[in-house]
């Protein structure tokens, strides 16, 4: 296989392009306005043409939402999904940092982004409605692992549903917990290690509250 052909090159390449297109955006926007930007510039600041620009994005308000936390099919979500007992929480907490790994970005580029979000109510709701896609698929891989930990769970789906819910909205407010500090903190700490270390302050709590 030749290097052009090396998915991992191309993949790099995607991403790069990905986070091209979203540091134009967010930075015209903040310097002439969402309403004063065009897709042509966006795509000049970048470096791409305007064709590209919409291989990726279908406007610019979405490259300005930018990317929320997702699921990749790997061998770490099956592990998880086969993970045969364990602490759950601390888990969850590995796939939330595997997650936040691939779309970690600068803290220059966050502020922009949540300045603007803030400036434009339905950007912020754009990327709420992002969120709760996520949650969904959460709630769904989480099912699985707790009917594979006990199959007899898995006769009651309402249960077994409501078990998920309840995991993903904890999980998820330990999620925004990791991202908030990480955005006020200038430490230079990832955003993977911020969300593995509000996991672990949450299983000390939960630890602490089942010794009472």
């Amino acid at each position: 296989m030749s290097i052009a052909e090396n998915p991992g090159l191309r993949e790099r390449k995607r991403l790069a392009t990905r986070k091209a297109i979203q540091s134009a955006v967010l930075r015209l926007a903040t310097e002439k306005g969402l309403e004063g930007v065009t897709v042509e510039e966006i795509s000049r600041r970048a470096d791409i043409s305007p064709r590209t620009f919409f291989n990726y994005f279908v406007s610019k308000e979405a490259a300005i939402v930018g990317d929320g936390p997702e699921l990749i099919e790997s061998a770490e979500l099956e592990s998880f999904i086969q993970g045969g007992g364990g602490d759950i929480f601390d888990a969850v907490g590995d796939l939330m940092a595997e997650a936040a790994d691939r779309a970690s970005e600068d803290r220059d580029t966050l502020l922009l982004r949540r300045a603007l979000h803030k400036q434009h109510p339905h950007l912020f709701a754009l990327r709420m409605a992002g969120m709760r896609q996520f949650e969904d698929e959460l709630t769904a891989v989480i099912a699985r692992r707790l009917a594979h930990d006990d199959p007899s769970l898995a006769r009651d789906q309402a249960a077994l549903t409501s078990r998920a819910r309840l995991i993903t909205l904890v999980a998820i407010g330990t999620l925004r917990h990791a991202w908030s500090c990480w955005a006020d903190e200038e430490n230079g700490e990832s955003l993977a290690k911020r969300v593995r270390d509000s996991f672990d302050q949450l299983d000390h709590l939960l630890v602490a509250a089942a010794a009472r």
